[in-house]
């Protein structure tokens, strides 16, 4: 059989489509919907070869339409979970001894599927299950998810081909062993990406992957399940699992053989997941590796020279965008005085401008529906609250609905206490809370950002002036690990951005990176030294 020292196709970010009026894509879009909204699917757990029905169903409905079934997913027994555990270990042997271009190829093939017949499909499922209007589905579950598999296919061949100095006599060289037992990959609604990302990327590196979707995404889910089935990849690689997250976790994590976790989702869980971890450690073959991307209360400071327009712009994107629920969302913003009625009269008008909050299927809906009722609840005690509290008031929207779907108005709250509640506390929705300061405290707001959150993951800085952008990106230089200069906080790209935070934001491991998948590998170095040596005695003894 012939070798070589192969190339990968060179990864390019793929090209996010209009869905205008009169575009082909709008139309077959809509179609999908329209097919996926008319029919129920029943959604099995999937370990090794089979489907497993269990019998024991929750339903799943469109946020902006609760009343609506879309269908039933199977719940996991313990039993189900520890056989998930069997299935990775039973499938890993093989799995690590594929040759790389070998796995390499079936997440290219994952990656073209997504891009070309199954496009519709992902953001269909994402527009019903995640209530995401056609754009931001586009760049999230099409889009993302296709960089990501090809980017990733990119590093991996680059750390493979990373390899040591080797001196006369002697070859050095490293292997990037899989993982040794399984890695657990716990996912997030609100990006299908993400959610593909988490433990395809795990597997990519050669590792069998235990894999519990959110069960809030479990629709858009299963079009990750079927693309990576019609790629190619082996039963047993990813297996599935949904149901009682501390019943999975606890199997998960009680078992030797568990080597990782890869998680986005709530700070709080991903804490005591991983005092968990600790407090199991002497039951472990390895020290597990920990990767996590958390919360946010991700900010955007004007410095007084900036253009009051593209403030707005960036707050009425940065916030609102996919209901505000994304862990990059800007929801904390720092204006300047001299502009700050400017600034925010351009955000109501904004906020007038969108529809009412609806249907992703009305491609004139900007805003839809946050992901459930518990989200919905949440919000609305804090807008009450703001309503109510003296040192608070509402200056655009405040409304709720959730009689058909979880619909949250587009809310902006104007504060004189910069420690009020929703300066820092994360919502997770299309609340946005804004503290108007005097110009002349600028480099003392700096210090108000930094210090104000427990949070590090996106933030923003909008100036015209160079020594103030200079000034802010050295104090704000670790209460954020994705950082914008004169843009939103929201919107990173793989390839271009490598996405991640710090503090209470998580293990900053950067998805879509190479360093991401450096964790996913234990690296084994080989010497062969060609002629050994045969005498134990150094020329200095003469």
């Amino acid at each position: 059989m012939g070798k070589g020292f192969f190339h990968v196709p060179t990864a390019i970010n793929e090209p996010v489509k209009s869905y205008a009026p009169g575009t082909p894509e709008r139309e077959e879009v809509l179609k999908q919907y329209k097919a996926f909204y008319d029919s129920e699917v029943d959604i099995p757990l999937y370990i090794g070869s089979e489907e497993i029905r269990t019998g024991n169903t929750r339903p799943m409905s469109p946020p902006h339409d609760h009343k609506h079934i879309l269908g039933h997913y199977h719940l996991a027994e313990k039993t189900h979970v520890e056989q998930a555990i069997a299935n990775c270990l039973e499938a890993r042997e093989a799995w690590a001894d594929l040759t790389w271009e070998q796995r390499c190829a079936i997440f290219l093939k994952a990656a073209e599927l997504i891009a070309g017949p199954y496009r519709q499909k992902m953001n269909a499922a994402t527009m019903l299950a995640q209530s995401k209007n056609i754009y931001q589905a586009e760049i999230d579950s099409a889009c993302e998810i296709v960089d990501f598999l090809r980017f990733n296919v990119e590093y991996m061949a680059q750390i493979y081909g990373e390899q040591p100095e080797s001196s006369e006599g002697v070859w050095n060289r490293v292997e990037y062993r899989p993982l040794e037992g399984f890695v657990y990959a716990i996912t997030p609604f609100n990006f299908t990406a993400i959610a593909g990302n988490l433990p395809a990327s795990a597997a990519m590196m050669g590792n069998v992957v235990v894999w519990k979707p959110s069960d809030s995404q479990i629709y858009s889910a299963k079009v990750i399940v079927d693309v990576f089935k019609e790629a190619g990849l082996p039963d047993g690689v990813i297996n599935v699992v949904y149901g009682d997250p501390v019943m999975i976790s606890d199997t998960v994590l009680d078992s030797p053989d568990f080597t990782g976790i890869h998680f986005t989702g709530s700070t709080t869980v991903f804490k005591n997941l991983w005092k968990q971890i600790g407090n199991n450690i002497h039951k472990y073959k390895t020290y597990p590796r920990i990767v996590g991307e958390t919360g946010g209360k991700d900010f955007i400071i004007a410095h007084p020279t900036a253009k009051p327009q593209q403030v707005a712009t960036a707050i009425s994107r940065g916030a609102f965008e996919f209901q505000g629920q994304k862990c990059s969302a800007a929801s904390r913003v720092y204006l300047p005085k001299s502009t700050a009625d400017e600034i925010l009269e351009l955000v109501k008008k904004d906020i007038a401008s969108f529809n009412k909050p609806g249907s992703p299927e009305d491609m004139g809906n900007f805003i839809t529906a946050v992901i459930h009722e518990g989200s919905f609840d949440k919000l609305a005690k804090y807008i009450d609250k703001a309503k109510a509290d003296d040192n608070a008031e509402i200056i655009a929207g405040g409304n709720y609905d959730k009689s058909e779907g979880y619909f949250i108005e587009p809310t902006v709250i104007l504060t004189t206490d910069p420690q009020y509640e929703t300066m820092y506390t994360e919502l997770f929705g299309p609340v946005v809370t804004v503290y108007v300061y005097e110009d002349k405290d600028w480099g003392e707001t700096l210090k108000l950002v930094d210090g104000t959150s427990e949070y590090g993951l996106t933030g923003a800085v909008l100036s015209g002036d160079r020594y103030s952008i200079d000034e802010a990106t050295k104090a704000l230089q670790n209460a954020a690990g994705n950082f914008y200069i004169n843009d939103k906080p929201t919107g990173a790209v793989v390839g271009q951005q490598p996405f991640g935070g710090a503090r209470a934001s998580g293990t900053n491991d950067k998805a879509g990176s190479m360093q991401n998948l450096l964790r996913w590998v234990s690296p084994r170095l080989i010497k062969e030294t060609f002629v050994t040596p045969e005498d134990y005695r150094y020329p200095f003894l003469g």
